[in-house]
């Protein structure tokens, strides 16, 4: 079965933080599991490259906003080694045939007589590259960015028909009633939809923000960042320059993207996203004669210590410099069991470290440190033919919880039995039992490993390579801290 499943895009106005972490080791992790079950998938993320955010921040830098965009996003690419993500297509909003895609989309989407130009003026908040209104304000200014004034904009743009797709919108999500993951999420967006739709500006004054996809046909104007960034989920396929196989079979595009009938394509998100990747971007879909998507997949936040993330008050968490101090697979079983499957996820490096401590060094690391050791002091290693624990299907965080759940107490199984049997004793007083307890204890050890492998790909591939050379670990699986 073919699937697909992509991240947002972040911005490249900042490295990378310890939110988009979370999103794609999810990401990953679904990908992983979708592939041990003989899923063919198409992981896609990247990073979006235009916008004002984006423009203001290379002047501030005294850069060329293509320089700007290049070093930065060079870091998010490296997300692809440093959390041992398992082969992403990474794209580019600046990538040239994106830019084609996106000018061909407005094409399509003009052709449906959904885009027009007026002028207007309204409140946009450049953190979220959103307009505002009073009652989306507090104080003035934007709930989720604070910290930036409010800028009012008075221009003439082009808008797109966003108040047409009211009831498409609604009927989409009555047809797919988890459409939006997790439940409440879908409600939210439905009570937005159902209470009116507004069109919203999709280009800007070339003149005022040079730095974007040119509007097709009006040398003056570029497109707004959502239009163009929401785009690379479908130019990333190859779409529009689409040839169909031989033989009428599908193309790229409808392999993994799906068809109007039967649309497969899953994504994930922050909740800051919904109304763009739920709304918006079907809507847009719809128009340009495209499938919507399947199923929007939403997570929370992260907080530390109970408090919003913020550089100015050195509230950030660097996922960069916690996998150089612990390991990529340390950082994965925090998202995979920690973190909230849906709502925020508190973060602080003490508990980190005491989590990392218990589960993975005194857990995981020490146990199966201990059976390996047995195994190869008594020389009883099994002969493992069969192909290990049948995973089941993941689907979405709760799903990534669950399963990681189940996975740790079978661990935790596995060390009591340890505990109470006492092969290293038993091997003493009866050898040919003390072997064969040994020799069950890897062979589970085994098929955790395996279980393993799209939640901590390295301790599962060290586990199996230990196993299969008959030898211990000659370092420790996770050291302790």
């Amino acid at each position: 079965m073919k699937r697909y499943l992509t991240t947002t895009l972040p911005y490249v106005n900042a490295a990378p933080h310890i939110g988009f972490a979370l999103e794609i080791i999810r990401a990953d992790i679904l990908v992983r599991a979708w592939r041990a079950l003989g899923h063919e998938v198409f992981f896609n993320t990247g990073t979006d490259e235009h916008g004002l955010k984006i423009y203001q921040n290379a002047l501030e830098a005294g850069k060329d906003p293509r320089i700007y965009a290049d070093e930065h996003a060079a870091k998010f690419r490296d997300l692809e080694r440093l959390l041992n993500l398992d082969h992403p297509t990474f794209i580019r909003t600046t990538d040239p045939h994106h830019l084609a895609a996106a000018q061909e989309f407005w094409r399509r989407c003009a052709a449906k007589g959904d885009i027009y130009k007026k002028n207007y003026e309204v409140k946009y908040c450049v953190g979220c590259e959103l307009e505002k209104t009073d009652s989306e304000l507090v104080a003035g200014r934007c709930s989720i960015h604070p910290s930036r004034e409010i800028e009012l904009i008075k221009e003439e743009n082009y808008f797109f028909r966003f108040s047409k797709y009211q009831e498409p919108l609604l009927g989409l999500y009555e047809r797919y009633p988890d459409f939006v993951v997790p439940a409440f999420r879908q409600e939210e967006i439905k009570q937005f939809v159902s209470a009116g739709l507004r069109d919203f500006s999709i280009s800007r004054l070339k003149a005022k923000m040079p730095w974007g996809v040119p509007v097709p046909e009006d040398e003056t104007q570029v497109m707004y960042v959502w239009f163009d960034a929401l785009v690379n989920y479908v130019s990333t396929l190859g779409w529009p320059s689409v040839a169909l196989a031989k033989e009428g079979k599908p193309s790229k595009f409808e392999e993994f993207w799906g068809t109007k009938e039967a649309p497969q394509a899953v994504q994930i998100a922050g909740k800051d996203n919904l109304r763009q990747q739920a709304a918006m971007w079907q809507a847009m879909l719809i128009s340009a004669g495209l499938p919507t998507s399947r199923k929007i997949l939403v997570n929370g936040f992260i907080t530390i210590g109970g408090a919003k993330m913020s550089k100015s008050a050195g509230r950030v968490i660097d996922p960069v410099a916690l996998v150089a101090e612990y390991g990529a697979d340390a950082l994965r079983f925090w998202v995979a069991r920690e973190a909230n499957a849906f709502e925020d996820s508190d973060f602080t490096p003490e508990k980190f470290k005491e989590i990392y401590n218990a589960n993975l060094a005194n857990g995981l690391g020490n146990l199966a440190s201990r059976i390996l050791k047995m195994a190869e002091a008594n020389d009883a290693w099994p002969d493992l033919t069969a192909p290990g624990e049948v995973l089941e299907e993941v689907s979405d965080q709760a799903g990534i919880k669950t399963a990681m759940d189940a996975i740790w107490n079978g661990l935790e199984g596995l060390d009591r039995r340890v505990q109470e049997k006492e092969p290293f004793k038993l091997v003493k007083s009866d050898p040919a039992k003390g072997v064969e307890e040994i020799k069950e204890l890897v062979t589970q050890l085994w098929y955790k490993a395996i279980s393993l492998k799209p939640f901590l790909p390295e301790a599962a591939k060290r586990i199996e390579e230990a196993i299969q050379a008959h030898k211990s670990f000659a370092t420790p699986l996770f050291p302790r801290k």
